[in-house]
């Protein structure tokens, strides 16, 4: 079996998205676009989805990459092309430690997330924390990963329900 060509990351807020496709490009010298980079602009301003949906389209349309995660205004597009759907469907506890974990270290370093943005205790505390989403989030994006398995006329998904056998796939994978 050759590699995918066109991959998408998917799994909820805190569950490794960012760095397994990073790993993925690197293992599989594909480009990696972290969609976080494609919908925020400085200050935290939100692309406006029609302008999202242009850039997803763009990327969509070269014959190799990797995307880090699909939303509600542009989900299709990426479907449409993705050769492969990796889904990291891990248990709530696991993917909000890891959100929680990361949240803290970007707080204490100041570490940069996308186009100058960065977490700050305030975004951290208010109702739009990505602590909050991550619990508002979860149930859907498991249930949207495990449609997508079940579905045949889709992409094939691969979905991970533990970080050891994501290992053991990324393990086979380099031996190729």
């Amino acid at each position: 079996m050759t590699a995918p060509a066109r991959i998408l990351v998917y799994g909820v807020y805190g569950a490794g998205k960012s760095t397994l496709a990073a790993r993925l490009a690197e293992l599989l010298g594909s480009p990696w676009h972290p969609v976080d980079d494609l919908l925020w602009q400085p200050g935290w301003v939100e692309v406006p989805v029609a302008e999202q949906r242009s850039r997803i389209e763009a990327v969509c349309r070269r014959d190799r990459w990797i995307l880090d995660g699909a939303y509600h205004g542009w989900r299709d597009v990426v479907l449409a092309r993705a050769d492969l759907v990796v889904g990291l469907d891990y248990p709530r506890w696991l993917s909000f430690w890891r959100l929680l974990r990361r949240t803290v270290r970007r707080l204490v370093s100041g570490e940069e997330i996308c186009n100058g943005n960065r977490e700050s205790l305030r975004s951290v505390l208010s109702r739009e924390s990505i602590l909050v989403w991550h619990v508002t989030a979860f149930g859907r994006a498991r249930r949207r990963m495990r449609a997508w398995q079940a579905d045949p006329a889709g992409p094939p998904v691969l979905l991970f329900r533990s970080p050891a056998a994501l290992e053991r796939w990324l393990s086979e994978l380099t031996r190729r």
